[in-house]
């Protein structure tokens, strides 16, 4: 018979009938963040493929491996560096548990990125789910932040140059700039004040956002249910789904762990202010703010872009109407909306790529078999659209793309209201101008379309 520390800690006990499993699930914190009962198909790996339960262990890895480091660094600019490489030499484990930490950061920001891209596939984000798709949203937001405030941490020269490079981005903005240099770094660059920052928000400030969005995250879906459509009798949560959640886990830990045995995290020289590497690149989730350098002003590739993209992303819930498409991965009756988001998505992807593979010495181009021991001269000299010009141009672009869909269109775009009209295809053309821009760029030279001296596209 159970003592009664036993019965104070697990109040059911287990005798393999269904009504115990349903007692038990609504007793354990964990297993009741799940309805007690769900579809079938939402136990299908082929359905959700792991990654919002993947995102989550991950999130309690990283914290978990951050815990440990926190023993053994101090965020002091002077004794950071000689910390990192204690890991490597000094501290049992230490490198094992950097590299663990690093790379599960890395796969955290995988993972969430295609779970959202799953989630607007199955059209999980649909009434009355809306605002859990907010949340998603947020959620994302938070996990790029945390990992690019890690990234400053080991105070070497991929680190110091990579933050200074994200950071330029923002403290560009007219009018506030200079508040939000203070704001980010303490002062006008990189320093003591900024790595003191970038400390608290990665261990302290962040991850509590984030922990308080991801409970309210999975409340909602325990209130709103799985969205996952499909006939049959409904099966229990336990041990169906929790057993198949807790394989994947394993499995995730087990690759992260070979890996972290055997590829090292980067750590270059230590930082040094009055080396620039050519070229100094941002960590790679944000190479595709960086590539957007090229054909936008900083702070319109490193604020307004991004705010467009997040707040944009948001308002998907409330700007599709289309009913159709909740809970199953279809193309038919959701043409319109799955083409625009894997424009988007895969957009974003190649921005990343280029960045990161074609990208050399002073961000030139560097095809793959080309040497970038040499810096390349840059060829050709870029050229503005004069500003009367430029400006037809753009206004004329964004009139007839509002006009036009609707006219060749009307029995697509017909029951849309106006606002939501507008408000769907302005994000859209922003998004297509994006490619054309850049195909301006590298066919014809174009460096602005519109130049004036507060900002140039």
């Amino acid at each position: 018979m159970a003592s009664h520390l036993w019965q104070s800690i697990f109040r059911h006990p287990y005798d393999g009938s269904k009504r115990t499993r349903y007692l038990q699930t609504a007793a354990n914190v964990f297993l009741h963040l799940h309805p007690v009962r769900i579809s079938p198909a939402a136990v299908r790996f082929t359905y959700t493929w792991g990654l919002g339960g993947l995102s989550f262990f991950l999130f309690i890895l990283l914290t978990i491996s951050g815990a440990f480091l926190m023993f053994y660094y101090v965020p002091d600019s002077r004794r950071a560096y000689d910390d990192i490489k204690d890991l490597g030499f000094v501290v049992p484990f230490g490198q094992f548990l950097r590299n663990l930490h690093r790379w599960a950061g890395h796969a955290m920001v995988i993972t969430v990125w295609l779970h959202m891209l799953r989630v607007f596939l199955t059209g999980a984000y649909k009434r009355p789910r809306e605002f859990n798709w907010v949340l998603g949203v947020v959620s994302l937001v938070a996990t790029l932040l945390l990992s690019f405030s890690g990234y400053l941490l080991p105070w070497d020269q991929i680190a110091f140059w990579a933050i200074t490079v994200g950071t330029n981005m923002a403290t560009s903005t007219p009018g506030v700039g200079n508040l939000l240099q203070v704001l980010i770094l303490g002062g006008s660059r990189v320093g003591q004040n900024a790595l003191l920052r970038f400390y608290v928000l990665h261990c302290l400030v962040l991850p509590l956002i984030l922990a308080v969005v991801v409970g309210v995250h999975f409340w909602r879906v325990r209130k709103d249910a799985f969205s996952a459509s499909g006939a049959g009798e409904k099966i229990d949560v336990w041990p169906h789904l929790a057993s198949r959640e807790f394989l994947a886990a394993v499995s995730a830990l087990l690759v992260l762990v070979v890996w972290s045995l055997v590829v090292n995290a980067p750590l270059e020289q230590l930082a040094d202010p009055h080396a620039t590497p050519s070229p100094a690149k941002a960590p790679w989730y944000f190479l595709g703010l960086q590539e957007m350098l090229v054909y936008f002003d900083p702070w319109i590739a490193g604020v307004l872009l991004p705010l467009v993209i997040i707040f944009g992303l948001m308002a998907i819930p409330y700007l599709d109407p289309n009913p159709h498409g909740i809970g199953v991965y279809t193309f038919a009756t959701r043409r319109w909306a799955v083409t625009a988001f894997l424009f988007g998505f895969g957009l974003w992807v190649l921005l990343i790529v280029i960045g990161q593979f074609f990208r050399g010495p002073g961000w030139t181009w560097y095809w793959p078999w080309e040497s970038r021991a040499v810096a390349k001269a840059i060829s050709g000299k870029t050229w503005n659209f004069p500003l009367p010009v430029g400006i037809a141009l753009v206004g004329l672009y964004y009139t007839l793309g509002l006009y036009l869909p609707r006219r060749l269109r009307p029995d697509v775009f017909a029951s849309l209201t106006r606002g939501r009209y507008c408000a769907i295809w302005m994000l859209a053309l922003t998004m297509v101008a994006l490619p054309i821009k850049m195909l301006l760029r590298l066919l014809f030279r174009v460096h602005y379309v519109v130049a004036t001296p507060w900002f140039r596209v």
